[in-house]
């Protein structure tokens, strides 16, 4: 087999990009992350209006997730000064507030904070712009801001950005031209993993790659997300926004995540992801299934587990490539 790098584009946002992302830096692998920027809530919403730049809280998480140097970068990004003006920012929002007014395009505030910070890999906004989620319910009500879609607790059918025509990074666009693997997840469906394929032209390189796209899905329902959903909708939903049936593989837990689920998630009426295996498989998706890939914290929250997910996915990918190679 040739020594040619594998180029993994990582899909999504916030904590499950993170988690994943911390595991697979160890490995001799590419990482690109692609994710959104239509984050409103918190810091990242008051930066928002204050400088009209794209939301950093999550390009945040996995700026530190990727860091060469996490411990002591984690601790300093998320720190939040409790002073009058700058009061609830944490200084790794501020840092990216600050790079990208001196440098006026985000995607190189980026990459010149990951410099400093010694990320393995390329941390890439989906998009330069600052788009705002709309969401269209069953219903046919609307709802707008990333943060509220999830807390009007009805049944999402799309979502779009707005204002429309939002293109997409170069940088990210490329990295998914260059992709041998494209990997979705885990993490919000519609919040964190949709926003991304939604730009135009990161919409239709998703369409052309040659890549090999795989889905993780989550072990809980997420409330105004995916109640009842299956690993099968919530794939059928990245298709319907991407315009394409591209997602080949899908990574499950194969521990009865039912059992694992604790009473806060009953009490928030929140029940363990079904996979329905069956349907995937007549799609021609090819479904894996791991043990110990799920961890529970000492207050009962179900999270993907970093180390064993990554050597997972690396043990997969090594086996799809050489496939590819032959």
């Amino acid at each position: 087999m040739n020594h040619k790098t594998i180029n993994v584009v990582l899909i999504g946002g916030g904590t499950g990009l993170s988690v994943l992302a911390r595991g697979l830096k160890k490995y001799p692998v590419d990482i690109s992350a692609v994710v959104t920027v239509a984050d409103d809530g918190g810091s990242t919403g008051k930066i928002r209006s204050e400088i009209d730049m794209p939301a950093p809280g999550d390009i945040r998480n996995v700026l530190a997730a990727l860091s060469e140097s996490e411990a002591l970068i984690k601790d300093l990004f998320t720190y939040r000064f409790n002073r009058e003006k700058i009061s609830g920012h944490s200084l790794g929002n501020l840092m990216l507030a600050a790079m990208y007014d001196m440098q006026g395009d985000f995607s190189v505030a980026v990459e010149k904070l990951s410099e400093i910070l010694n990320v393995k890999g390329k941390v890439i906004p989906s998009t330069n712009r600052s788009p705002k989620l709309v969401a269209i319910m069953t219903d046919g009500t609307k709802y707008e801001g990333e943060s509220y879609i999830p807390k009007v607790k009805k049944k999402i059918d799309h979502i779009y950005l707005s204002p429309s025509g939002i293109e997409g990074s170069s940088t990210a666009i490329e990295a998914i031209q260059n992709a041998d693997f494209i990997i979705y997840g885990p993490g919000s469906l519609y919040t964190s993993i949709i926003p991304n394929v939604l730009p135009t032209s990161i919409n239709k390189a998703l369409q052309e790659s040659t890549a090999d796209q795989i889905y993780i899905s989550n072990i809980v329902e997420q409330p105004g997300e995916t109640k009842s959903m299956t690993a099968a909708d919530c794939v059928d939903a990245i298709h319907k926004h991407i315009g394409k049936d591209v997602i080949k593989h899908v990574i499950a837990s194969d521990e009865d995540t039912k059992q694992l689920v604790s009473q806060r998630y009953k009490e928030e009426g929140v029940s363990a992801v079904i996979l329905n295996k069956v349907e995937l498989q007549q799609r021609g998706i090819n479904v894996y299934l791991y043990d110990n890939i799920v961890q529970k914290t000492e207050d009962g929250i179900l999270r993907h587990d970093s180390i064993q997910l990554a050597k997972n996915i690396y043990e997969l990918i090594l086996e799809l490539f050489e496939a590819i190679e032959y």
